[in-house]
């Protein structure tokens, strides 16, 4: 099943579960239509990375493309959440026809040889400018909520401390 959005009225990452347990997911809203994809903190981190980049070279090339309206969405995920596909890649363009960000989200699929493939993507939505800076706000904001990292390894730090292994494997 694929899905196709030329307006999005929500757009968000948010986690469920405890750090350390969580476990990430991306939710698109388009009207009645909820979609609910799962992914790895690394790529929630890394899509808010580009994103913001492409948000800043956008509006410092043409200065008529300021936000001027700023979305906050601290809502939390709606529920039911199901999983609706696990996400592996992400394309980002922007369009200057709708003059919107294209985002097109991809399957990880499980291939069983190398020339069977899935045909497109999954999910394909344009957002504009001010969902994508809220998005990018939020997602930093729930990264940042995890685990904090060791000063000496920078490996997540658990409730009971961590093995470091730049201590020797001393309790920190």
């Amino acid at each position: 099943m694929s899905w196709s959005f030329k307006e999005v009225s929500r757009f968000i990452a948010g986690t469920v579960g405890l750090p350390g347990e969580r476990q990430f997911f991306l939710q698109v809203r388009s009207g009645a239509v909820l979609i609910c994809a799962s992914l790895e903190k690394e790529q929630v981190s890394t899509f808010a990375q580009r994103l913001d980049l492409l948000t800043k070279q956008i509006q410092k090339q043409d200065l008529t493309k300021r936000v001027t309206k700023k979305i906050i969405d601290d809502e939390p995920l709606e529920q039911p959440i199901e999983n609706d596909f696990a996400i592996g890649t992400i394309s980002i363009a922007w369009s200057e026809d709708t003059e919107k960000i294209c985002i097109e989200l991809f399957n990880r699929g499980n291939f069983s040889t190398e020339e069977e493939e899935d045909e497109g993507a999954e999910a394909v939505f344009y957002i504009n400018l001010a969902q994508a800076q809220a998005f990018v706000q939020r997602s930093m904001s729930i990264i940042n909520a995890g685990r904090l990292p060791c000063p000496f390894c920078s490996l997540p730090i658990d409730p009971q401390g961590h093995l470091c292994p730049r201590a020797n494997g001393y309790r920190r």
